[in-house]
């Protein structure tokens, strides 16, 4: 029970995160500091938030990677940082061909890969929006 309670805050957290990019920016820049602070933290949480995904199912004896052929053995600071290094792959390349998903793990990197691959285009558009949201009140 324990297991899904986790998995549903993560979840929950992730959400709240990815609704910050359809509020409406109340600042009158195009692009500023707060911005990138802004996008990096929405990376930051989509990232952490599928590594503790990752991590909670290897640790619940689902084996969702592979690494170099290999389950992760070892202890839990062997999975955490096998964990944080599969998430940061898949979500900003395709990855090394290191650690390769199994099982359930195909599905939740094929999610995480595609929020990876549509957050810059949500946020070129976000700011594109922004900007004739600005020039419309002149």
């Amino acid at each position: 029970m324990t297991f899904y309670l986790l998995i549903a805050a993560i979840l929950v957290c992730m959400f709240m995160s990815l609704r910050t990019l359809f509020i409406e920016q109340s600042s009158e820049k195009r692009f500023s500091i707060e911005s990138l602070i802004w996008v990096t933290n929405l990376y930051g949480t989509i990232l952490i938030g599928f590594a503790l995904i990752y991590l909670l199912f290897e640790l619940d004896n689902h084996a969702v990677f592979l690494d170099n052929g290999f389950r992760v053995e070892g202890d839990y600071i062997s999975h955490l940082e096998t964990s944080f290094y599969f998430s940061a792959m898949t979500m900003f390349s395709v990855g090394y061909g290191d650690v390769a998903p199994i099982g359930v793990g195909r599905t939740i990197a094929a999610v995480q890969a595609f929020i990876g691959y549509t957050l810059p285009a949500a946020f070129v558009i976000r700011t594109v929006f922004d900007f004739e949201q600005i020039n419309r009140r002149k």
